[in-house]
């Protein structure tokens, strides 16, 4: 990432409600990264070497908020200076002025990898993944450490896997932009460990991926009904009900299953994966744009697609560019998520078409996968337009016109909510490398938990999203478990972890947070000076070492 000129000036003590606006700033005066005093490294420390400079717990009792004092050093904000937007090296393209292993053709056909500084061979591999190969995809040609670490209960077990597979010699490994390290992370070990040992004690049976049959045949049963009072009969009653049982459609099964949780069965994973391209969307770049771009670098403002494509048109970032109606963009915010059907129609055939999702290059995708897209898309049209043949096209019009804007505002209300709130934004847990960071922590402090059984049950565990980060590869209805787990944990360590009784409580909070970056004063990137959370092995600062 390219660092900005900056010596930031630093508050001792903030109020929650002055964090809730994030306005950090920078003085680009020196082309170089701020110094960092011997108090503020301390400050930054913690009496734990992993223990951030802040604690923010939240409950909540109904709508009203109930929160402990949040301390956390930010930036001064410095009004009417302009920054550069913050760029990073894309984790799928060289990095500048180096050889090119994905146009090189030595390389550029060879479904290599990187994990953990070592290339791999990953050609004879990818169709024995016990996992199957569509995820297996997403870790060819790109650094698949974070991917890997993050999908494994068991960590030894892939480890071992690595240690069979062919190492590629000569290979340009500095081109490569490095992934962050899950495994280097304490909090994610002994939450990990945990997990293991109280949860899934007998290893090996797959556990973990097991427990979903009954939400999956009662939302597939729902979508049925709804389609077939639809077809029946179209319009807006029975067009909202198809929004909303598509939008449940998107927010369980087809996530879950892509991220190869729903079952121990492949061929089930990736059929509940592809009702994704049922009600709209594409599995294929689901898989790539949320997992490897969303899960990887969340809430990372060059890195995580779900930040930066929002962008001009809504700004969830202080480090953004501020223009002039975002001032506005709480209240318009409604006219712009029902469209977000017609947003995933563009990106997806765009996508196709570059095979780059934005956040992450298809490079792993086979013919069959991107065959997926196309033929989704016919499908999901054929189902949608086909009841005009007998119904005419006015009452199909009115219907679809309700599926768009109902599926399109829940989907991206319950989506939203998680990771633009105050406490999930803060520009310092996102600051310097993605690989400087400690990955466990950055799960937690970049998240906001909702609700509880029943909420899980219904968005297929999106309200328990730092347990989802954690660990997308367990089924969802082990979420409410684990989290009881990840709070012990999060406590131990004095890490922030933020929960909400209520998704009213919630949404609350993120429409406060989006009215905020409407009118928050762009600030410059972060240095790694200025993060509370390192990845001790890999960050360059002797002072965290």
């Amino acid at each position: 990432r390219v660092s900005h000129d900056a010596l930031l000036h630093m508050a001792a003590l903030l109020s929650s409600a002055a964090v809730s606006r994030v306005v950090a700033g920078a003085n680009t005066a020196k082309p170089r990264r701020p110094a960092v005093s011997t108090s503020m490294k301390a400050t930054l420390r913690g009496s734990h070497p992993m223990r951030p400079a802040s604690l923010i717990k939240r409950s909540r009792t109904s709508l009203r908020r109930v929160s402990t004092t949040t301390v956390r050093a930010v930036a001064t904000p410095v009004k009417g200076v302009e920054y550069d937007p913050v760029i990073a090296p894309r984790p799928d393209v060289a990095m500048p002025s180096m050889s090119d292993p994905w146009t090189d053709p030595k390389w550029k056909d060879v479904k290599w990898t990187v994990y953990r500084d070592v290339a791999y061979d990953l050609q004879l591999f990818v169709d024995k993944h016990p996992g199957g190969n569509w995820l297996m995809n997403l870790s060819i040609q790109r650094d698949c450490t974070a991917l890997i670490e993050s999908y494994h209960l068991r960590p030894e077990v892939s480890a071992a896997r690595f240690k069979g597979l062919p190492k590629l010699a000569d290979f340009p490994l500095n081109a490569v932009p490095k992934s962050p390290r899950p495994n280097d992370s304490e909090l994610y070990n002994a939450i990990r460990q945990r997990v293991r040992k109280e949860l899934f004690p007998n290893e090996g049976k797959q556990a973990h991926r097991r427990g979903g049959d009954f939400a999956a045949a009662t939302i597939m049963g729902t979508a049925v009904a709804c389609y077939a009072a639809y077809a029946a009969l179209p319009g807006i009653v029975t067009g909202a009900f198809l929004g909303l049982a598509g939008a449940w459609i998107g927010l369980t099964i087809q996530h879950c299953g892509n991220h190869g949780a729903m079952s121990p069965h492949v061929w089930v994973n990736n059929a509940l994966g592809l009702t994704d391209d049922l009600i709209g969307g594409s599995s294929l770049m689901w898989r790539y744009h949320h997992q490897v771009s969303h899960h990887i670098h969340c809430n990372d403002n060059a890195l995580d697609q779900d930040v930066h494509t929002a962008m001009p048109l809504l700004r969830f970032d202080a480090r953004q560019p501020k223009k002039w109606f975002h001032k506005f963009q709480h209240l318009y915010l409604f006219l712009a998520f029902p469209l977000m059907q017609v947003a995933f129609q563009i990106g997806d055939i765009t996508g196709l078409i570059t095979k780059d999702c934005e956040g992450a290059k298809l490079h792993g995708a086979t013919f069959l996968e991107l065959a997926t897209v196309v033929i989704g898309k016919f499908v999901h049209f054929g189902l949608l337009l086909g009841p005009a043949l007998t119904h005419g096209w006015a009452a199909v019009g009115a219907g679809v016109a309700a599926f768009v804007a109902v599926q399109g505002m829940v989907l991206a209300c319950t989506f939203a909510v998680s990771h633009n709130v105050a406490e999930a934004k803060i520009p310092q847990d996102t600051g310097g490398e993605a690989w400087e960071r400690d990955w466990g922590v950055q799960q937690l402090v970049t998240s906001a938990d909702w609700g509880g059984k029943i909420g899980n049950f219904f968005t297929g565990g999106l309200n328990l999203q730092v347990e989802h980060h954690l660990f997308p590869a367990i089924c969802f209805v082990h979420y409410p478990a684990i989290s009881e787990i990840v709070k012990e944990e999060a406590a131990k360590f004095g890490v922030p972890y933020s929960s909400y009784r209520t998704l009213p409580g919630i949404f609350v909070e993120f429409m406060k947070f989006v009215k905020d970056m409407g009118t928050a004063e762009q600030i410059g990137n972060i240095g790694i000076e200025q993060v509370p959370h390192v990845n001790k092995k890999m960050c360059p600062i002797a002072a965290f070492n």
